[in-house]
């Protein structure tokens, strides 16, 4: 699953490594940032999100989270929230707990 993400990175490109187990963006072809994750039973933990040096501020967590969120309900997933950057993501968008379960409190 690849598709362009709106947002300030502009030409930002997120795809499923699915044999890494993670997401990965891309920039100008340059990989910027990961958010590694682990499916089980019908959940998916988000784990870690980086963003390489250089490109922070710049939108790229925020597409990653935004991806695998999106991701997780196009597959029947529920998230467990391990990743402190995805927990705060969550602060802002609240509209996303309806499939989190799993999650220590923000």
């Amino acid at each position: 699953m690849t598709e362009p993400t709106p947002g300030p990175a502009t030409g930002l490109v997120i795809a499923d490594a699915l044999d890494r187990q993670r997401y990965e963006a891309t920039l100008g072809g340059e990989l910027v940032g990961v958010l590694e994750y682990v499916v089980k039973r019908e959940r998916i933990a988000l784990v870690h999100t980086k963003v390489y040096q250089g490109h922070e501020g710049q939108g790229v967590g925020a597409g990653l989270v935004r991806f695998a969120f999106d991701a997780a309900r196009g597959r029947g997933l529920k998230v467990i929230a391990m990743c402190p950057y995805v927990k705060q993501y969550l602060v802002r968008h609240p509209e996303d707990d309806d499939i989190v379960v799993g999650s220590a409190p923000r």
